[in-house]
């Protein structure tokens, strides 16, 4: 158990590496049934994580970090999160986001095969919580 009742150990894993350790405040998930809060003393919970923006909050400056779905467990003031792609808000590069959106939409706007319509829907909700970690708008 994390010592310290009035935190949060947090750690956000992609395959290749650990992206974000802290000890945090509060914790901002997009879970696949809504934007989650967490604070310290929070009951267990085991949840699926949606394409969105992470916001961790230290001392009430915030941290924005892009998570690609996975998985979130959190127990005992420890909170775990599991993801295939996973940004710091700060590396993002604006510019290429705004880029990405514009060529979804573009897919999306000429209305090919389902397929290709899904993955245009996939890429524009990558790059939207890129640029929403980025200008830190949750």
């Amino acid at each position: 158990m994390n010592e310290n009742s009035n935190k949060i150990k947090l750690k956000i894993i992609t395959h290749e590496k650990v992206v974000y350790e802290a000890d945090i405040d509060e914790l901002y998930v997009q879970s696949t049934d809504g934007r989650l809060g967490i604070l310290p003393n929070h009951i267990p919970i085991v949840c699926a994580l949606d394409i969105g923006v992470t916001k961790v909050v230290i001392n009430k400056e915030p941290t924005c970090i892009t998570t690609m779905a996975g998985v979130l467990q959190f127990s005992e003031n420890e909170a775990t999160i599991l993801t295939d792609i996973a940004e710091l808000g700060s590396d993002i590069d604006l510019a290429r986001a705004n880029a990405a959106k514009e060529r979804a939409q573009a897919r999306l706007a000429a209305k090919n095969d389902k397929d290709d319509i899904l993955r245009a829907q996939f890429a524009l909700a990558k790059a939207i919580a890129r640029i929403s970690a980025k200008e830190k708008h949750i």
